[in-house]
C-alpha cells in the first residue's frame, strides 16, 4: 500500500502530461490470437526471421481472417505465403534505408541518428502486437522497432551525451507509465514480450532523470515500489529450498533473484528455433521453453553463461541460477527505494528496504563472491554451488555500488587477465558460436565496467577499456560508416562486426545501445570524438 506522499508523488510524474489519447492496448498475442495460423506460418518458416509475422498487422478483423484460413487451407491449391500477404501489412524497418554521410564525425553521426531512431505513438499500427506508448522514444534499430527495456538505459546515457533531454523526458515517461499499466516493464512494448521482464535497469534510469533534471527521484518512487513488488511477488510464502516465479530461497533461507517467464511455450518471435532446440533436449520440452525464454528475459540471448558444460543450447538452464548481475541490480532498486523513503518521511519503508538490501549484499558476498578466483560469479540454487563460468557480468556488484575495496582491486586484477581483449572487455571466456560469448563484445557490458571501475577508482582500467572499445567501434565506422549492435573484439577478425548464433537474426545496423555507450564514452574519453570515417 503506497503511503499518501508517495500517492501525491505520483501523481506528479504524469502531471504535464496528457494520456488521454493512449489507446486501451489489446494484449492478446499473435499465438493466442490466431492459432494454428500462427503455428503453421512459423513451422512452414513462411519468412526467414520469426518476428516478421508477429509483428505484422492484420488487414481485417482477426477472428475473420482466421475463420477464412480454416475454411481455404483445405483447397488443394492453397498458398500460405499468399493467404498472409493478403491478410496482413508486412512490419516495415523505418530506418532501413537510411544511409549514413560519409562526411560526419562519429558524435555527429551518432548525434544525426537519435531522430531517426525515434518512434511516435501516432505511427503505432492498428491492431498489432504493438503496445501503445503515451510518448516518443528511441528504438534499437532494424528488426528491432520497438522499446526495449534494459536496451534504454544505454541508449538513455548517449542521448544525455547528446543534450536530447527532450527524448530522455518522454522515454521517462514511458517506462513510468508501463510499470503503472502492466505493474512492470515488459522485455519490449509487444504483447508477446508481456510475460516477461528484462534486466531492472530503471532505477539506474531513475538516477539519471534525477541527474540531467528531467524528473526529481522521488517523484519515481511508486513505480520503483511496484517493479519491485513485480521481481518479488511470493517472496513471503516461500519456505527454504523453495521457489516461485522470480524468487528463489536457497536452504540456508537466503532470498535472491531469477530470470523468468510466466510462460512455457516456444517464443512467439523465435518459434520455429525454439521447437527444433527442444527436440534436442533430454527433458520436458516446456521446461526447455521456460528457460530459454527466462534467458531472453536475461538480456543475454543466448550464451554458455546458462548451459551445461559444452552442451549447447538445448542444456538452457537458465531458472536454476541466480545471477549476479540481476541480483546486483536488485540491491540497487532496494537501496534506491530505502533512500527515496526516508526523504520523504516514509521511515517504516526506509528501514525495511535497508534490511532488505544489506541481507541482499551479504548473500551476494556469499555466495557469488570467490577469493580464489578474485571474481564474482552466478550461483546455481538446483546445484547449491557457485557456477565456474567467469562473465562479463562479474562487473555488476561494482556498477551498483556493492562490492567492498578489496574485491574492486581484486576483479580489476582478475579482469586484466582473463577478459580484456584487445577491442575491449569480453562477454565471457568461452567460444560457443552463441552471440552473447567470445569473441563478441556488446556495448552494455563496456558501461558496466567502465562505470564500474571507475566507481572504485581503477581509472587506469576504465579508460583502457573505454579506449579499446572506441577503438572497435571507429574501425568499423571508418570502413561501414555504420554502428552495430556487437563487434568482434579479439582474433584475426578483431575490429568487425561480430558473429555468432544472433537469436535467430542477421546482425543488426543501427544501433541503440552501441549509439548510446559509445557516445557517453566519447564525452569522457575525447581523443577519438573528432572521427571522420575518411580520417
Amino acid at each position: 500500500m503506497l503511503s499518501p506522499t508517495e500517492m501525491a508523488a505520483a501523481s506528479l510524474v504524469h502531471a504535464d502530461r496528457d494520456l488521454s489519447h493512449v489507446p486501451a492496448a489489446d494484449t492478446l498475442t499473435p499465438a493466442d490470437r490466431y492459432h494454428e495460423l500462427f503455428v503453421d506460418v512459423q513451422l512452414n518458416r513462411i519468412f526467414e526471421d520469426g518476428k516478421t509475422f508477429v509483428d505484422c498487422s492484420p488487414r481485417f478483423d482477426p477472428t475473420a481472417i482466421l475463420d477464412a484460413y480454416r475454411l481455404r487451407k483445405q483447397q488443394p491449391d492453397f498458398d500460405l505465403l499468399a493467404f498472409v500477404l493478403e491478410h496482413f501489412e508486412l512490419p516495415q524497418v523505418v530506418d532501413g534505408e537510411y544511409r549514413s554521410d560519409p562526411s560526419r564525425s562519429l558524435c555527429e553521426h551518432i548525434d544525426h541518428l537519435w531522430d531517426v531512431l525515434t518512434r511516435l505513438p501516432e505511427e503505432h499500427p492498428r491492431r498489432s502486437s504493438l503496445l501503445p506508448l503515451p510518448h516518443p522514444y528511441v528504438v534499437p534499430g532494424g528488426r528491432f522497432a520497438e522499446l526495449y527495456y534494459w536496451d534504454s538505459y544505454f541508449t538513455m546515457i548517449g542521448l544525455a551525451a547528446s543534450g536530447r533531454l527532450d527524448l530522455i523526458k518522454s522515454m521517462a515517461d514511458n517506462f513510468a507509465w508501463l510499470i503503472e499499466t502492466y505493474g512492470h516493464v515488459p522485455n519490449a512494448n509487444r504483447t508477446y514480450y508481456l510475460s516477461r521482464s528484462h534486466p531492472p535497469m530503471f532505477v539506474f534510469m531513475v538516477d539519471l532523470f534525477h541527474q540531467y533534471g528531467v524528473g526529481r527521484a522521488e517523484h519515481y518512487l511508486p513505480q520503483l515500489r511496484k517493479e519491485h513488488a513485480y521481481w518479488m511477488e511470493g517472496a513471503d510464502e516461500i519456505r527454504a529450498g523453495e521457489q516461485h516465479r522470480h524468487v528463489v530461497r536457497t536452504l540456508d533461507g537466503t532470498l535472491l533473484n531469477r530470470y523468468w517467464d510466466d510462460r512455457d511455450t516456444p517464443r512467439e518471435e523465435s518459434y520455429r528455433e525454439d521447437v527444433t532446440t527442444a527436440r534436442g533436449a533430454d527433458r520436458n520440452s516446456h521446461v526447455v521453453y521456460r528457460d530459454l525464454r527466462a534467458a531472453a528475459a536475461s538480456g543475454w540471448d543466448f550464451s554458455s553463461r546458462w548451459c551445461i558444460d559444452d552442451g549447447g543450447l538445448c542444456t538452457t538452464r537458465t531458472t536454476a541460477i541466480l545471477p549476479v548481475d540481476l541480483n546486483s541490480f536488485m540491491f540497487r532498486l532496494e537501496q534506491s527505494i530505502a533512500e527515496l523513503s526516508a526523504q520523504v518521511g516514509d521511515e517504516a519503508a526506509a528501514q525495511s528496504f535497508t534490511e532488505q538490501a544489506f541481507r541482499r549484499r551479504e548473500a551476494i558476498h556469499e555466495l557469488m563472491w570467490n577469493e580464489e578466483a578474485g571474481a564474482f560469479f552466478d550461483y546455481d540454487w538446483d546445484q547449491e554451488r557457485q557456477r565456474e563460468v567467469l562473465t562479463g557480468a562479474t562487473v555488476a556488484p561494482l556498477f551498483a555500488g556493492l562490492a567492498s575495496l578489496p574485491q574492486a582491486d581484486r576483479l580489476a586484477e582478475t579482469v586484466r587477465k582473463r577478459l580484456l581483449s584487445a577491442g575491449g572487455f569480453s562477454t565471457t571466456e568461452h567460444e560457443s558460436g552463441e552471440q552473447w560469448d567470445r569473441p563478441n563484445g556488446w556495448a552494455p557490458l563496456q558501461w558496466l565496467a567502465v562505470a564500474g571501475f571507475r566507481r572504485y577508482r581503477h581509472d587506469e582500467l576504465a579508460g583502457d577499456i573505454a579506449q579499446r572499445w572506441i577503438d572497435t567501434v571507429v574501425g568499423v565506422y571508418k570502413t561501414q560508416h555504420k554502428l552495430v549492435e556487437k563487434y568482434r573484439l579479439r582474433g584475426e577478425c578483431r575490429g568487425v562486426p561480430g558473429g555468432g548464433r544472433g537469436g535467430e537474426y542477421p546482425l543488426q545496423d543501427g544501433f541503440g545501445w552501441t549509439n548510446g555507450v559509445t557516445r557517453r564514452l566519447l564525452k569522457d574519453y575525447p581523443q577519438q570524438a573528432d572521427v571522420h570515417p575518411q580520417a
